[in-house]
């Protein structure tokens, strides 16, 4: 079955950096294109980032904008979020996503057919 897994999650102070990847299974991969959401508590889930199915075109939060990137490898079947300049805002659940139709910019989460079950971030202030 699909199966997304992320790692890379933790604990960071406020202005440092992590990075999370996502591991698939049991998809074709380089078929779907992939975006990064992020829910923290009493919040809705919001999308952070996206990425086209082959890497070329990339989609930002404006609020994530300029601070995080996302990039893929499709030989590897991972998709990563580089998250530099983190703020305590940033604190949330992160959860990657698969979306065999779109191109990497939608926002609505009903379009992704498959999601991770999410990686914990925490900044500090």
């Amino acid at each position: 079955q699909v199966q997304l897994l992320e790692s890379g999650g933790g604990l960071v102070q406020a202005g440092g950096s992590l990075r999370l990847s996502c591991a698939a299974s049991g998809l074709t991969f380089s078929r779907y294109a992939m975006g990064w959401f992020r829910q923290s508590p009493g919040k809705e889930r919001e999308f952070v980032g996206g990425i086209s199915r082959s890497g070329n075109n990339k989609y930002y939060a404006d609020s994530v904008k300029g601070r995080f990137t996302v990039s893929r490898d499709n030989a590897k079947n991972t998709v990563a979020l580089q998250m530099d300049s983190l703020k305590p805002e940033d604190t949330a659940a992160y959860f990657c996503a698969a979306d065999r139709g779109g191109g990497g910019d939608t926002q609505q989460q009903i379009a992704y057919e498959y999601w991770g079950q999410g990686t914990q971030v925490t900044v500090s202030s």
